[in-house]
């Protein structure tokens, strides 16, 4: 089996030991390279212009301000330099923070829970998808998001079928579209059916700038109010 190309990848923490305690973990990996491990928004920004990496690590807050500096970090770099993906750690599953790194689309970002630094596949997994130009978003923050969640009369979710509904639902949850087809006993075709009536429904369509499945979950939980 031919071995995994390393990923070059920027890390952005300002707790010293948080940072170097996951840059270790990464490079133990065999799959990633840490080019630069910096403890602010600006050597973040200064690194990967210089660097160009596959792919960035942030937390959510770092100096100065110690507020969302991670996701206008991730914007700017989405926008100045395309070929690297981010992954934002958060402490919060915070519904706002979610909705403001995906404003203007989903291509290369990544939204995780801090604690999932300590689960090396879940965090790798993360890595290869903004590397590859897709999205994440960890099934802790969407099953925690979805609590009380109902459908609104008004939401564009009021167009979905009842079975595109509960399509919808399960992959908000985390779930791929085996274990959606084992949920609901159907088959996968099935499932993928609804799935691209749901994106069409929700207007998703095939543009390059857009993973219609994270755009799709983003929809759910912005026009499901909570009950």
């Amino acid at each position: 089996m031919p071995e995994r190309p390393t990923t070059r990848v920027v890390l952005a923490e300002d707790h010293y030991l948080v940072r170097e305690g996951t840059r270790l973990l990464l490079e133990d990996s065999g799959e990633v390279e840490v080019v630069a491990a910096v403890g602010n928004a600006v050597e973040l920004l200064h690194a990967v212009g210089e660097l160009r990496p596959d792919a960035v690590i942030t937390d959510i807050r770092m100096p100065p301000g110690h507020r969302t500096e991670g996701i206008t970090a991730a914007h700017t770099i989405r926008a100045d330099h395309p070929g690297t993906g981010v992954v934002v750690l958060s402490q919060h599953a915070d519904e706002s923070y979610v909705f403001a790194l995906f404003r203007d689309g989903t291509e290369g970002l990544a939204y995780l829970l801090k604690e999932r630094v300590g689960d090396l596949d879940h965090l790798l997994g993360a890595i290869r998808e903004v590397r590859a130009g897709r999205s994440s978003i960890d099934p802790r923050v969407v099953d925690i998001l979805l609590r009380g969640h109902t459908r609104a009369a008004d939401s564009p979710l009021s167009r979905l079928t009842a079975r595109e509904y509960e399509v919808l639902r399960l992959m908000a949850q985390g779930h791929n579209n085996r274990a959606i087809a084992a949920t609901l006993v159907i088959s996968e075709s099935t499932v993928e059916k609804h799935g691209h009536s749901t994106f069409a429904k929700l207007g998703l369509g095939e543009e390059a700038t857009l993973h219609r499945r994270v755009s799709a979950v983003l929809t759910y939980l912005r026009h499901d109010p909570s009950a």
